[in-house]
C-alpha cells in the first residue's frame, strides 16, 4: 500500500477543477484509491461526490492512499495535484 500526506496549496482546495482533475486521474487507474481529509474518514478518490464532500480548502491536509500494482506512482501523481498552487 501506498500512502502520502499532503498539504493542500490551491486556493479553492481541492474543489472544482482541482478535484475534477484529481479525480479523473484516480478513475484512469485500476487500482483502490482513497483521500481522507486529515485524520478523517478515507472516501473514494474515483467518485466527484465523494471528494468535493470532504470540503478540503488551501492548508488542509489530506492523506491519499492506493493499494495495488503501479500505487506509488499513481499516488504521487495526486499528491502533485492536491499540492499545485
Amino acid at each position: 500500500m501506498a500512502e502520502r500526506q499532503v498539504t493542500v496549496a490551491s486556493e479553492v482546495g481541492l474543489h472544482a477543477r482541482p478535484a475534477a482533475t484529481f479525480v479523473q486521474t484516480a478513475a484512469k487507474a485500476s487500482l483502490d484509491v482513497t483521500v481522507a481529509k486529515g485524520s478523517g474518514k478515507p472516501v473514494n478518490a474515483k467518485s466527484i461526490l465523494a471528494v468535493l464532500s470532504l470540503d478540503v480548502r488551501q492548508g488542509d491536509t489530506v492523506v491519499i492512499r492506493a493499494e495495488g500494482e503501479g500505487a506509488d506512482d499513481l499516488v504521487d501523481q495526486l499528491a502533485g495535484i492536491a499540492s499545485a498552487p
